[in-house]
């Protein structure tokens, strides 16, 4: 199994003052090659980054992905919160779509659409 993924967390955005800490509210992961711990230690800060962002508020989020690349934006931004310029899977990959919510926590997901780039 092999997973890309994009990460929000919340509980991290909002740290003051452990600004290292808020520097890991978005993420992007490939399982199984590339998770976190490789990411940080080869590539420090490339990717993942801070985002404004609060517990208890709908959150607008869009993820264009157009190979190799995947921009991450939050609530309407004209500029991407994290850019991952080299998705570890490569291009002209496919399969699915999953939402994801903690154990311990809880998500709520509305107006999902899915359209591919023409």
């Amino acid at each position: 199994m092999s997973i890309q993924a994009q990460v929000i967390r919340l509980d991290l955005a909002n740290l003051k003052p452990d600004q290292v800490r808020r520097n890991h509210a978005i993420q992007y992961y490939s399982y199984p090659d590339h998770k976190f711990d490789r990411l940080r230690k080869e590539a420090p800060e490339r990717y993942e980054s801070y985002a404004d962002m609060a517990l208890n508020e709908w959150i607008a989020l869009k993820i264009v992905v157009q190979d190799p690349e995947a921009k991450l934006y939050l609530n309407d931004a004209k500029q991407p919160a994290l850019l991952v310029k080299d998705l570890k899977h490569g291009a002209g990959g496919s399969g699915g779509i999953g939402l994801w919510v903690d154990v311990g926590t809880e998500g709520y997901f509305t107006d999902l659409k899915i359209t591919k780039q023409p």
